[in-house]
């Protein structure tokens, strides 16, 4: 099961060091997500996150940065991807960049081009990160095969201690945030954690 780890939306304290210790203990999937800040802003936050790191980082945002540092995998929002041609899409995929994307209901879910590699769906729990952003999905919630246009990550709410649901769910992979840095001095333990339970779920499913 894909574990994939969200960055902060806000600043973290020695947030580089941090970054570059998840790679070591492990993370092979890792979205940067800064919203607010501007392109030097990024640019800096990248320029200390360890180069041989670069196949492995998802960019959400200044997606022109990912020449400059050698990043192939690049995030749409729902609402990016809604006012974006699918032809760019196509042209980004065919120039070998990885696409992701996010949704929010099954329909959209379904209606997603192959061209996407995965998407995120959400939230599956109470949000760690956002209190009072909660689930939304109805009890005893499964995807079907027909539902799921290309593979779907749940994301909202996940931790250690409730991502063995994640694949009960039919999921195919799961996005931590707030568990990992809403305490970023135990980041990387937090991390590890939930990569252990991933790895015992991959012989159980």
């Amino acid at each position: 099961m894909k574990l994939i780890v969200i960055s902060s939306p806000a600043p973290v304290a020695g947030e580089p060091q941090r970054i570059n210790q998840l790679f070591e203990a492990g993370l092979e999937h890792f979205h940067v997500r800064k919203p607010d800040y501007p392109k030097e802003q990024l640019r800096k936050l990248l320029s200390q996150i360890d180069a041989v790191h670069s196949p492995k980082i998802a960019l959400h945002q200044h997606h022109v940065l990912a020449g400059e540092f050698g990043l192939n995998r690049l995030h749409f929002t729902e609402q990016s991807r809604s006012i974006t041609p699918l032809a760019k899409f196509t042209t980004l995929k065919s120039d070998g960049y990885q696409l992701s994307t996010s949704v929010h209901s099954t329909e959209a879910l379904q209606q997603l081009p192959s061209c996407f590699s995965y998407t995120f769906f959400g939230p599956v729990f109470n949000s760690i990160s956002k209190p009072g952003y909660t689930a939304d999905i109805p009890a005893n919630f499964c995807l079907t095969a027909a539902e799921k246009a290309v593979p779907v990550i749940a994301l909202g709410g996940i931790d250690a201690g409730n991502i063995s649901l994640v694949p009960k769910m039919h999921f195919d992979g799961a996005a931590v945030l707030g568990s990992i840095w809403n305490q970023p001095e135990q980041a990387v333990s937090n991390f590890i954690r939930t990569k252990e339970k991933c790895q015992i779920l991959a012989h159980t499913y």
